[in-house]
């Protein structure tokens, strides 16, 4: 903690830099195994998009960081630009960005995402239902 606030997070009361929104990111990223950057949290997505990715990691029993980003604008633009992917939600697994809500719905469905899990060694219920 720095002056009372978290470093890690982003904070509306001190705007970070472009370069240091970056940096969180990519901090954040690869300080968990699953992270979903999306508009609102983990149980309470404020858009369909967010809310489908999450009842698909939620179904998955999967353990995921989330970040909402209308909390903060500048990691909002900022998970963008660091994808050159235009929109939210964005899922990473193990690092690696994964895509947006019609490719992890895709990838469920077809027994994608239950396989990539599996092989990048993240733990979830193991099932393979499908939507």
């Amino acid at each position: 903690m720095f002056g009372g606030l978290d470093p890690l997070q982003p904070h509306e009361e001190l705007p970070m830099s472009d370069q240091a929104v970056q940096d969180w990111i990519r901090k954040t990223i690869a300080g968990n195994d699953v992270v979903l950057f999306m508009k609102g949290h983990k149980g309470m997505a404020q858009c369909g998009f967010s809310n489908q990715v999450d009842q698909i990691l939620n179904h998955l029993g999967v353990d995921y960081k989330d970040v909402n980003v209308l909390e903060d604008m500048g990691v909002r633009d900022g998970i963008k630009s660091f994808t050159n992917w235009p929109t939210i939600p964005q899922l990473y697994v193990k690092g690696e960005f994964v895509g947006g809500c019609d490719i992890v719905r895709e990838m469920f469905q077809q027994g994608e995402l239950q396989s990539l899990l599996a092989e990048k060694g993240v733990k979830s219920s193991g099932s393979r239902m499908t939507a």
